[in-house]
């Protein structure tokens, strides 16, 4: 471990972490919910076409992934995400200038696997950055920030393309928190030298870019994202059957604050407790949520459930961090957000 002060979380090098991930993920937040929309006004594509555009970034997102807990090993935490950052920012510029949806492809699964390949770094730095004895609690605070973006990222990409429908304030302003996120970055004292052994001989196989032992806690993150996921690709649709269309913005704004509000107070318990006592509570709370919200006939009743399914869903995942480390060695522990899938 590696510029850990005692048992303070919150020095120069976390905070920095923090802002340049909260920065890179408004951007992606921004991008997501209303890019798609965009070019297809924009380019006048076909609906295949506008789904190529999300199917890429997965894919960039995927594939990248695989390899970038490699790419950390040989390179270190900061380089990988100092590099990544960059590829995120230039990709951001060139949005500027695309006039081709072929093109446009091209550069949503560069963008996809960039981001993936930052967020896995950025996350392990966090991570390194943390005590031990406060591990979880400084977990719940760095992902508080990715929370707090999945707020402020849908509401003000909606707010700038409703503004400005050739999508140039959308990019300028992602431009500019792409390249915060990066300056911030550098304000990172981070050495690897004292946690990770450099390899850079060694021939690349599945051992390298799967770590077994986590393999159990990914396949439960999956099934808990892949709900997720369903979940917020249908909400806008099912509200809008229920007469509740009004209500999809305001049930992710209570999802998203639920979430902010009780990751601290998880990081404490999973500090001081099992990781039972957030585990099974999280599920239950998670089930109970989606069964609500499939019930729902009120307004009352949805925002109920995004409050139940926030505080499940913000719950495990912090708890399925903190299981991967511990299940690894700690030279392996930047595989820890891979199982995010």
């Amino acid at each position: 471990m590696t510029y850990v002060y005692g048992s303070k979380i919150w020095t120069k090098s976390f905070i920095a972490i923090c802002l340049s991930s909260f920065f890179i993920y408004v951007t992606v937040y921004m991008f997501n919910t209303t890019f798609p929309a965009f070019v297809k006004e924009a380019f006048h594509v076909s609906d295949r076409q506008m789904g190529l555009v999300i199917t890429l970034w997965s894919v960039g997102v995927v594939a990248f992934r695989l390899f970038s807990g490699r790419w950390i090993e040989r390179f270190g935490m900061k380089l990988t995400a100092i590099f990544s950052l960059i590829l995120c920012f230039l990709a951001v510029t060139i949005y500027l200038g695309v006039y081709g949806i072929v093109f446009l492809l091209s550069i949503r699964l560069i963008h996809g696997g960039s981001f993936a390949v930052a967020a896995t770094a950025t996350s392990a730095l966090a991570t390194d950055l943390i005590p031990e004895s406060r591990k979880g609690e400084g977990i719940g605070y760095f992902s508080m920030f990715m929370s707090i973006a999945m707020v402020i990222g849908p509401a003000s990409g909606a707010y700038l393309i409703n503004e400005n429908r050739n999508g140039h304030a959308l990019f300028t302003v992602s431009l500019i928190l792409s390249g915060l996120a990066v300056i911030c970055l550098l304000f990172v004292r981070h050495s690897q030298q004292a946690s990770v052994k450099l390899v850079t001989n060694e021939k690349v196989s599945w051992g390298h870019l799967l770590e077994k032992k986590a393999i159990p806690i990914s396949l439960a993150g999956f099934v808990l994202s892949f709900s997720y996921s369903s979940l917020t690709s249908f909400i806008f649709t099912y509200t809008k059957e229920i007469n509740l269309g009004h209500l999809s913005g305001p049930f992710f704004v209570v999802f998203a604050l639920i979430i902010i509000v009780s990751r601290p107070l998880v990081g404490m318990i999973l500090d001081n407790f099992r990781e039972h006592y957030i585990v099974y509570p999280g599920i239950i709370s998670f089930a109970i949520g989606v069964i609500l919200l499939s019930q729902s006939e009120t307004g009352f009743m949805v925002l109920l459930s995004a409050a139940i399914i926030g505080l499940g869903y913000g719950a495990l995942f912090p708890c399925f961090q903190i299981l991967v480390i511990q299940s690894v060695a700690q030279e392996r522990c930047y595989i820890n957000l891979f199982f995010i899938f």
